[in-house]
């Protein structure tokens, strides 16, 4: 991985998948039916107040964090804390987040128009999801003296990555989840040491801890409408089987001066978002950072997380595909990226 690929990605990755754990599949079946178990999660993680400790094990480092998520009237207010490592945190008040990056020296402040909390995004499902992920009940088990139920989520081939949830009989939230690769190696973990669901929370606990003296702050603009008709002109004209594009709109991403064409697909579980922009040449003449989002274009592939960011230059355009999908995916996609004249296209 070159050090400009890793850079440049953060700005392309939005700050909240840090702490994010994993989609699911919202049908209604039987009490017992994992499905049913998977929808009870994703309702618990955004409608309950909880306020937890957590490891994340992800390429062999083990990071501890404190998550604290409250709803009231309403209004959803959550901290995602780094206890050690980078010292970074996450605030999301509604349709703000806000980044402390210390390692970073910045403040990213972002609009975030997935309102789903940070440990569960939710998308919407439909039923061909089935069709690439195998959906099972594992045996019970017991985790921090709480019956659990487990539930795997197996991809079907090697275009997608799956998960194991042990899930809080009670409360049906996830108390330890492994996303895993189509063979069944654990890839990331995260499992809570402590995970309390009070009444209420009060708003000292949601305040950031870092000290922002002689930080930069950033602000990333919205998505926005603009992009030029060439980039919005760019597609991906094949895809991994399931997958389909569901969002095309356009985003200024860190410093950037002219808004970028952002594509998303999903195949209803994963999703991988690809960024188009103008080509940024290294040789312009203007002095940039080493850490700069306007630096010498990034090429080939990174780790972005748990996940893969491949970046290539289609037609004097930066094409830069990422997502929690095995590498492969984002290759697959980026390379074949091209100006299309047809259809319409969903937006934000």
């Amino acid at each position: 991985m070159t050090r400009p690929l890793y850079s440049r990605t953060y700005w392309l990755v939005p700050c909240a998948l840090v702490g994010a754990l994993l989609s699911s599949v919202p049908v209604a079946r039987g009490a017992d039916d994992p499905r049913e178990w998977l929808e009870r999660m994703n309702k618990a993680l955004a409608t309950r107040n909880y306020d937890g400790t957590f490891f994340h094990i992800s390429g062999g480092r083990v990071e501890t964090m404190r998550i604290v998520h409250r709803v009231r009237s309403g209004r959803v207010t959550e901290r995602l804390q780094s206890l050690d490592g980078s010292g970074r945190e996450f605030v999301r008040a509604n349709d703000e987040l806000t980044c402390y990056l210390p390692d970073q020296h910045t403040v990213l402040v972002e609009p975030r128009q997935d309102r789903g909390p940070f440990l569960g995004s939710l998308p919407q499902f439909d039923a061909s999801v089935s069709d690439f992920y195998r959906i099972e009940a594992l045996p019970e088990a017991h985790i921090l003296g709480r019956p659990v139920r487990v539930i795997a989520v197996n991809p079907k081939d090697q275009f997608r990555f799956g998960y194991r949830l042990w899930l809080d009989e009670k409360t049906a939230m996830p108390l330890k989840t492994q996303l895993c690769d189509s063979r069944g190696g654990v890839l990331e973990q995260i499992f809570f040491a402590r995970l309390d669901m009070p009444e209420s929370i009060p708003d000292s606990d949601l305040a950031p801890t870092v000290r922002t003296d002689g930080m930069r702050w950033v602000r990333q603009g919205p998505a926005v409408d603009n992009a030029s008709a060439a980039l919005a002109a760019y597609r991906a004209s094949q895809l991994p089987p399931g997958f389909r594009l569901t969002v095309q709109g356009a985003q200024t991403l860190g410093g950037a001066s002219a808004p970028a064409s952002h594509l998303v697909y999903s195949d209803g579980l994963a999703t991988v978002s690809v960024f188009v922009e103008e080509e940024r040449s290294s040789d312009s003449g203007v002095a940039t950072a080493p850490d700069s989002p306007t630096q010498a274009p990034m090429q080939g592939l990174a780790r972005v997380g748990s996940g893969y960011a491949f970046s290539t230059i289609v037609q004097g355009h930066q094409v830069t595909a990422v997502g929690e999908v095995p590498a492969q995916t984002v290759e697959f996609i980026a390379h074949s990226v091209k100006i299309s004249s047809g259809g319409e296209i969903p937006r934000h």
